[in-house]
């Protein structure tokens, strides 16, 4: 069999870095004489995430389409027409025999090349409303894994395949987060009492300003409830928020073993991006979702309320905060019925199979079997 060699695009955020990493660790387990390699925006974090994972990535001079106006706008055709042709360099030089994307800004040039070079292209979209770059490639892929039903509004029905999305192996290799026993050894781990609950907050990979407000103006307030708080603040507000730590309160720019953070929780503070939605299924525990307001058409909500509306999690929007999360949070903290049905619900949604069945997808359309 010939060495199978596989491109991935897609970056910005950890919401499309961490799904890339993951079907590459997936193919790399069935096929370790496999050559992947990463393409992605040169001055985002995929730059840095991805060679920690042990992947080779080429960096492109290109960056999204600011909302509001901006003279960087300005840049964008040439931005885009520069990263056309280095990724048409980076497809004659690698010679891949299947393209993947997994969505953000830097994913559009490499697919688009490898679609007119006629390359077997495959789609991941991780969130319920498709972002505008695999909207785009949408036409031309040869397959589109989708984790929420109702895509066709936006892909070519005969395209889809509703699989899920990947996530971490390290947080699919735990057996069960509600081991009373592992949970009270990773409370420990973290300095905290074993015997008291423990809030978890996440703000995403690059923290949540809106979040990191709240926690600081409720602090005592949650404290009061007899509940204690592991807190990622993001690297951009750590050193606002540092000095709130104690004995009861553990801050951090980003907790690199989260799925020790996520054993150690009763409760989840979190954005509804889709990896941090997919990742909370699996870990099947109460959920306070906070969607960012600031991402393409609202996706954050829509990705929420899906789970909102099979009884898995709270949601409450940013505006509605002062008023509505010490109500919901002290209501939580004080009825176990809630809290069990809303982990039984939310674990019910988990798809821990999303990565292999991805890369079932991606053997299809390179015949690595057969070669």
């Amino acid at each position: 069999m010939s060495e199978p060699r596989i491109i991935i695009s897609g970056g910005g955020t950890g919401g499309h870095i961490f799904p890339a990493i993951s079907i590459a660790q997936e193919i790399q387990h069935r096929y370790p004489n496999a050559s992947i390699l990463f393409v992605g925006a040169k001055d985002k974090m995929e730059m840095e995430k991805v060679p920690q994972a042990g992947f080779p990535i080429e960096g492109l001079w290109i960056a999204g389409i600011q909302r509001k106006l901006n003279w960087q706008n300005l840049l964008f055709p040439v931005k885009l027409l520069t990263s056309l042709l280095k990724s048409k360099k980076i497809l004659q030089k690698f010679q891949p025999h299947i393209a993947i994307g997994t969505g953000g800004f830097a994913s559009g040039p490499l697919l688009k090349m490898a679609n007119q070079a006629k390359l077997p292209s495959l789609l991941q979209e991780q969130n319920s409303f498709a972002g505008v770059t695999n909207k785009w490639l949408a036409k031309e892929a040869d397959a589109i894994c989708v984790a929420y039903e109702g895509m066709q509004k936006f892909f070519p029905q005969d395209k889809i395949i509703l699989t899920g999305n990947p996530v971490r192996s390290s947080i699919l290799a735990v057996p069960d987060y509600n081991d009373s026993t592992f949970q009270k050894q990773a409370k420990a781990e973290f300095k905290l009492d074993p015997a008291k609950p423990v809030l978890l907050v996440v703000g995403g990979s690059l923290g949540a300003r809106r979040i990191n407000q709240l926690i600081a103006h409720k602090l005592s307030d949650i404290k009061q409830l007899g509940v204690q708080v592991i807190w990622q603040t993001g690297k951009f507000y750590i050193e606002e928020y540092q000095s709130l730590q104690n004995e009861q309160v553990k801050v951090s720019a980003f907790i690199m073993e989260m799925e020790r953070a996520y054993q150690a929780a009763d409760f989840i503070v979190s954005r509804s991006g889709a990896g941090a939605v997919s990742e909370l299924c699996i870990v099947g525990k109460p959920v306070i979702f906070i969607p960012s307001p600031n991402v393409a058409e609202d996706h954050q909500i829509k990705n929420a309320q899906s789970i909102v509306d099979k009884n898995g999690a709270i949601c409450i929007e940013e505006n509605k905060l002062e008023d509505e999360f010490l109500t919901k949070f002290s209501d939580l903290v004080k009825n176990k019925e809630l809290q069990n049905q809303l982990g039984h619900s939310i674990k019910r949604l988990a798809k821990p199979k999303a990565t292999a069945h991805i890369v079932d997808e991606v053997e299809k359309h390179r015949n690595f079997k057969n070669e």
